[in-house]
């Protein structure tokens, strides 16, 4: 285990330089070995192990989830928290980036730990499972994580910097139609098409975008479309996504989407089934002092935010950490790798996610977070936000 680090100059900001290579080394494993959901046994072995090495006490399976992690250093009275996500995109790897959102977190709260007792710190690193449509911080703060923070930070890659996170408000649900088989050439009438269910459905959602209020979206996939030509499909599955600014507003379009599937089993006589994947992520509530110290930093730091407003919409993409916004002072900036037009969720921004550009981010998130959170808790607690009670 290395050992605690000594007080730092008078002066010295907090930088992950020192201690890249490691970081680099952490990410570049996970980006090679990918976990989806609530499948990230090694990720979360690694990151036990990373941060045991520098020193933090770790607590595995955190909360009951396998998968999910809780790491401490210090005692101090005000708590700051890093948020790490380590799980990939299925048949995508980590096209999202979240390798570097893993390494980018324990960096900061690495690179923090020599400031813990003269900030009257504990830094705490949450390890997270199943962002990606799974909901796991949401589960966790359900649990009780997060709520004995101060202030909660995390960094998303992107193509470009985009300080400030303006997510949709998302619901995520799975889709079933249920028919019967028949032979579809002789008896086509014994049939109950589930297929076609889908087909109706998909027409009702087209005419709904008509309806739909600004700031909203619908979307989804079929994964299930029958097994045989001439074999009326008597299953058909699916995955839909509802997004709106806020939860307020996501309910009754959520309603209305599940409307048009209804419409789809109505016409085709099959049966329903729409099931929520997770609970619905929320729009994000930033914490202002927060963002101003993070931007001031990032400026300082050499990175920009002149990209043309089109290039940064990456910060309206939902993300569970939103929930976790409503409850504790957060930020959620995202932070460019300099390959736009290629964005997330394309395998082009898994091949990003690893080199010199990725490697940067690495450097600069980590340094950025802990920066933040250094300057944000350097001042007195009155002014620092009001200091939890124990």
């Amino acid at each position: 285990m290395t050992a605690e680090p000594g007080a730092p100059e008078h002066g010295a900001l907090p930088s992950a330089a020192e201690h890249l290579p490691e970081l680099v080394s952490y990410s570049e494993a996970l980006h090679a070995h990918p976990e989806t959901a609530w499948e990230e046994h090694r990720a979360a072995r690694w990151t036990a192990e990373l941060l045991e090495r520098f020193g933090f006490t770790v607590e595995n399976a955190y909360l009951g989830f396998p998968t999910a992690l809780h790491a401490t250093y210090g005692s101090g009275r005000r708590r700051v928290g890093f948020v790490v996500e380590y799980d990939a995109l299925p048949g995508l790897g980590h096209a999202c980036g979240h390798n570097l959102i893993a390494a980018m977190s324990a960096g900061a709260a690495i690179a923090l730990r020599p400031w813990a007792d003269r900030l009257d710190l504990r830094i705490d690193v949450i390890a997270a499972p199943a962002e990606e449509g799974g909901g796991g911080k949401i589960e966790l703060l359900d649990a009780g994580a997060f709520r004995d923070l101060d202030l909660a930070l995390m960094a998303h890659p992107g193509p470009v910097d985009a300080p400030r996170a303006e997510p949709y408000a998302v619901a995520h649900d799975h889709v079933r139609f249920t028919g019967r088989s028949a032979h579809a050439a002789a008896y086509p009438h014994e049939g109950r098409n589930a297929n076609d269910a889908f087909v109706v459905a998909q027409v009702a959602l087209g005419l709904l975008r008509q309806q739909l209020p600004p700031g909203t979206r619908v979307h989804g996939i079929q994964t299930v479309g029958g097994q045989a030509p001439n074999a009326i499909p008597a299953v058909t599955e699916g995955r839909w996504y509802t997004r709106a600014e806020s939860l307020e507003q996501l309910e009754p379009l959520r309603r209305r989407v599940e409307q048009c599937f209804r419409a789809g089993a109505l016409a085709t006589d099959t049966a329903l089934e729409f099931t929520p994947e997770s609970q619905p992520y929320s729009e994000f509530r930033t914490d202002e002092r927060a963002l101003e110290i993070y931007t001031r930093h990032a400026l300082a730091l050499g990175r920009r935010f002149d990209a043309p407003p089109e290039h940064q919409t990456m910060n309206r993409a939902s993300t569970d950490m939103g929930n976790v916004s409503q409850h504790v002072a957060a930020i959620h900036p995202y932070i460019g790798l300099g390959c736009f037009p290629v964005s997330n969720h394309q395998p082009e921004f898994a091949a990003v996610c690893v080199g010199e550009a990725a490697n940067g981010v690495v450097s600069d998130g980590a340094t950025l977070l802990a920066r933040t959170a250094h300057e944000y808790f350097a001042a007195p607690a009155s002014e620092s936000g009001p200091l939890r009670a124990d």
